[in-house]
């Protein structure tokens, strides 16, 4: 806590003044318990100082909210340039972002929870990089670009989170020195045991064959806040494991009232992940860039409606940059209903690709405006 407010105080987060007819309601926010594995003792709390956002009258404390925000699909997209350009990625996590964020109303610096901070921080951000010669896509707001006579160094921003790279290996080190001039940066790893199955037995798939998942009225209910939480870690992870992509979306159905054997559904994709926790993508350097689509869709495999379900994904090369796995909306009288339907999400997808990649500093990036 004396660190988030010496932070505060780092950087001119507000100025003491009288007290006002109308004020700012101010609570605390508890962010996570470290405990010790081996005893279960609490070693450190953190707090967030956070607004109550919910007691803003708009017109009054705020007027724009609107923040761009990158799809992580763009993230991929990043990546896959990456790969085809054969040059480095970094990435850095910005520290209490929000407070760098500057607000025209009553305070001087975006504190979390207002409902204007996410608009302040971007504004902020996007200022500071073009004041440095920076450009932003025409498209995609949150991709910047800056060149050096033949070189290029391109940033592609994700609220706090900034990933770049760049044609010279020299210009890392310059843009990393100038973000922390500016901003105090952190470096995130990626390794995470949240749930305690580092003893259980591996599975070879997420999904038990010939076991689907139904309502299931004769079993035990459990706890549904842990269920919650085991489907929510999972959802976050299906951003970069398509592999268990299906599985956790038929779990997360049954979040309102989980039994056992959903519960048990869960376990088995964590024994699953835990015999492929290195599995990952692999986007080739020396791959085409060549845009292709697959799609395809079930009939009628829901248990509870009888909907179908589309699934698809999206590679540039041999570099899958997107997928979806979603219940339809409508049920279908043939399996050509429900197969159009997945052609026709799978067709939105690749058109948003190329609208991405049209724009025009990728286009100055990848040297190439007609590779799709």
């Amino acid at each position: 806590m004396q660190e988030e407010l010496l932070q505060f105080k780092k950087l001119n987060v507000w100025h003491l003044v009288d007290l006002p007819e109308r004020k700012y309601t101010i609570g605390t926010k508890w962010v996570f318990h470290n405990k010790r594995a081996d005893r279960g003792i609490v070693i450190r709390n953190k707090a967030c100082l956070v607004v109550q956002g919910f007691y803003q009258e708009k017109g009054l404390d705020y007027y724009e909210v609107f923040a761009h925000v990158s799809r992580i699909e763009a993230i991929r997209i990043f990546l896959a340039c990456a790969s085809y350009k054969k040059f480095k990625v970094y990435q850095m996590d910005v520290k209490i972002a929000f407070l760098y964020g500057v607000v025209k109303e009553e305070l001087d610096k975006a504190l979390y929870g207002l409902h204007q901070a996410p608009h302040a921080w971007y504004e902020t951000l996007s200022t500071h990089l073009t004041s440095i010669g920076f450009v932003h896509g025409t498209i995609d707001k949150t991709l910047f670009l800056k060149k050096f006579d033949s070189d290029l160094l391109i940033v592609q921003v994700y609220v706090d989170d900034i990933i770049y790279g760049s044609t010279n290996e020299n210009l890392y080190k310059d843009f990393e020195a100038v973000i922390k001039l500016k901003f105090k940066a952190k470096y995130v790893k990626d390794i995470l045991t949240k749930f305690k199955m580092n003893d259980c037995k591996s599975a070879s798939t997420p999904i038990a064959p010939h076991e689907p998942l139904n309502v299931d009225l004769s079993r035990v209910e459990v706890n549904q806040k842990a269920y919650r939480s085991m489907t929510g870690s999972l959802m976050n992870l299906i951003v970069s494991r398509p592999d268990i992509m299906f599985k956790v979306f038929s779990c997360a159905i049954y979040q309102a009232a989980p039994k056992e054997s959903h519960e048990s559904a869960v376990k088995r994709i964590f024994c699953y992940l835990k015999g492929r926790v290195n599995l990952g993508f692999w986007y080739p350097s020396d791959s085409e860039f060549n845009s292709y689509a697959y799609t395809d869709s079930d009939y009628g495999g829901c248990n509870l409606d009888k909907k179908s379900t589309s699934g698809g994904c999206q590679f540039l090369g041999e570099r899958l940059v997107s997928w979806q796995c979603k219940k339809q909306t409508n049920v279908f009288t043939s399996t050509a209903k429900a197969e159009y339907t997945a052609v026709s999400s799978c067709c939105s997808q690749v058109i948003w690709i190329q609208h991405q990649l049209m724009d025009g500093l990728w286009n100055q990036f990848l040297g190439d405006p007609d590779l799709l």
